[in-house]
């Protein structure tokens, strides 16, 4: 039976899968938590320059991969 599965290939896919699959919504997690989570104002009621940093850089990511999926798509890859 082993013929017929390409192991490579199949863990490529789960890779693939965990980190899409699991890694972008919790990265998103973390920059939704870091904007609104408990601690993300100060005393003033500002939020901390670095949590707003941490968010950016979340959400840039995520709009990194979500366009990088588009291109791909668009370009007839699978």
């Amino acid at each position: 039976m082993t013929g017929y599965i390409e192991w490579g290939a199949l863990g490529k896919i789960v890779v693939v899968g965990l980190v899409v699959g699991a890694g972008l919504p919790a990265l998103f997690a973390v920059g939704v938590r870091s904007l609104a989570g408990p601690g993300s104002t100060n005393d003033v009621g500002r939020r901390p320059r670095s949590r707003i940093a941490l968010a950016l850089a979340c959400f840039a990511v995520i709009v990194g991969a979500i366009v990088t999926a588009i291109v791909i798509i668009g370009r007839g890859g699978h």
